[in-house]
């Protein structure tokens, strides 16, 4: 879904830090991202994060993710 995690870790951010920084809590900023978050708290979190509304849905070019059995990284490529 939203690409939030990727972004978080790219500039060095918790969760926790995105929530304050925001003005609400740990646990809601969880439970907004989990059900359908408005867009008025989308445009929140992409102005803490320094991006558009529509870069919290872009899957990065290149993605990868880890193979549910080993864990190894497995990169995605779209042509």
């Amino acid at each position: 879904m939203i690409q939030i995690k990727e972004l978080l870790k790219r500039r060095g951010m918790t969760a926790k830090e995105l929530a304050s920084k925001i003005g609400i809590s740990e646990g809601a900023l969880s439970k907004s991202l989990s059900g359908n978050p408005t867009l008025e708290r989308l445009e929140q979190i992409a102005a803490a994060l320094g991006v558009g509304v529509a870069e919290l849905f872009e899957a990065p070019k290149g993605a990868t993710v880890s193979c549910p059995h080993c864990g190894k990284p497995i990169t995605i490529k779209a042509e």
